[in-house]
C-alpha cells in the first residue's frame, strides 16, 4: 500500500487519544503495516510487531517485514529479533510486549497473528511448557492422528486445518492431562483491557485482497526473496516454525530442483490465499467489537 493510500485511511479511523495504545489486526497483504507507519508519523508512537513470521531474523522479504527505510521513519520493536531455530510462542511474545505498554511512547501493535491479540486483550492460560519427548512424538504424527486425540470442546475452539494449533492442543493434553479448552477456561485477566485501546481490524473485499496476494510473490522475487531463502538453504529444517513461513518451502524446493519457479509461485500463492481466509475468519469471529476498516474502499 502506498503512503498516500495509508494517509487516506487515516481519515477513516476513529479518534486516537494520546494515551491509548493502537491495535491493528488484518489479513496478509492488506496494508496494515503501512497504516501503522502513518499513524506513528502523524500521531506518534512506536510500532510493535504482532506477526509470528516477522519475528525471525532471517526473513525480511519473505515475511514482508518493514524495510530498512521504513524502520528508519519510526521506531519498530519485536521485528527480526529471534533466530530461526529459537523456540518462540505466544507466551514469549506476551512477555516481551507487556513492558512496552507502560513506556512513554504509545505502542502501535500491528500484525496478522490473531492469537497474539487475543492473548493480549482476553488473557492467556498459564500452560506449562511441553516436554521435548512429547513434542518430538507430535512432530511425526499425521494431522488426523492429532485431531483424533483431542476432545470435542477443544476442537470447536481451534482451526483444525492449522497443524500448529492442532499439535499445540494435542501436546497440552498429553503433557498436562488437561484439555486446552479446560486450561483456557481458567484463563487469568488480560494484560490490556480492550476498552483502553483503539482497536482496528482490516477487512477488504475478497477479490481486492486476492489480487494483491496474486502479485505479492513476484514482488518478493523482485526484492530478492530467492537470495534470502538461498542464504538459509544449509540451515533449512522443515520441522521448524521459521522454515514453514509461506514461500520458504516452495522456494527451497525450487532451489533443490524439485519444483519449477512457476510451480513455486502457484503453490505459495494458494497457501497465502488459504492463510488470508483463515485470518479473516478469525478476525470476524473474535474481533466483532473492533473498529472495522475496508482497505479497498480507501484506495
Amino acid at each position: 500500500m502506498a503512503d498516500n493510500t495509508a494517509n487516506r485511511l487515516l481519515r477513516h479511523l476513529p479518534p486516537i487519544p494520546d494515551d491509548k495504545p493502537v491495535l491493528i489486526a488484518g489479513p496478509t497483504a492488506s496494508g496494515k503495516s503501512a497504516l501503522a507507519l502513518s499513524i506513528a508519523e502523524h500521531c506518534g508512537g512506536v510500532i510493535v510487531n504482532a506477526d509470528a513470521s516477522q519475528i525471525y531474523d532471517c526473513w525480511r522479504i519473505i515475511s514482508a517485514r518493514p524495510s530498512i527505510e521504513e524502520e528508519a521513519r519510526a521506531p519498530h520493536l519485536l521485528y527480526g529479533h529471534v533466530a530461526y531455530d529459537q523456540t518462540y510462542s505466544t507466551g514469549h511474545w506476551l512477555r516481551e510486549v507487556t513492558p512496552l505498554l507502560t513506556q512513554k511512547q504509545r505502542p502501535i501493535i500491528v500484525g496478522g497473528t490473531g492469537l497474539y491479540f487475543t492473548a493480549l486483550t482476553e488473557g492467556m492460560a498459564e500452560i506449562p511448557a511441553t516436554p521435548s519427548e512429547i513434542r518430538a512424538k507430535a512432530d511425526i504424527m499425521q494431522l488426523q492422528e492429532l485431531i483424533d486425540g483431542l476432545d470435542a470442546q477443544t476442537l470447536q475452539r481451534i482451526d483444525v486445518q492449522n497443524r500448529a494449533r492442532v499439535q499445540r492442543a494435542w501436546e497440552v493434553r498429553n503433557a498436562t492431562g488437561r484439555s486446552l479448552a479446560d486450561w483456557q477456561a481458567a484463563t487469568p485477566a488480560p494484560i490490556l483491557d480492550i476498552k483502553n485501546t483503539v482497536p482496528i481490524v482490516f477487512d477488504a473485499e475478497k477479490d481486492w485482497l486476492l489480487d494483491r496476494i496474486n502479485r505479492r510473490f513476484d514482488q518478493m522475487l523482485n526484492q530478492g526473496a530467492m537470495d534470502e531463502v538461498a542464504a538459509m538453504q544449509k540451515c533449512f529444517d522443515p520441522s521448524l516454525p521459521a522454515c514453514k513461513a509461506i514461500g520458504v518451502p516452495e522456494l527451497m524446493a525450487c532451489l533443490d530442483g524439485r519444483m519449477t519457479l512457476d510451480e513455486a509461485r502457484e503453490r505459495a500463492t494458494i497457501a497465502t490465499r488459504q492463510f488470508a481466509k483463515r485470518q479473516r475468519t478469525w478476525f470476524r469471529a473474535r474481533m466483532k467489537a473492533w473498529h472495522r476498516i475496508d482497505a479497498a474502499s480507501c484506495v
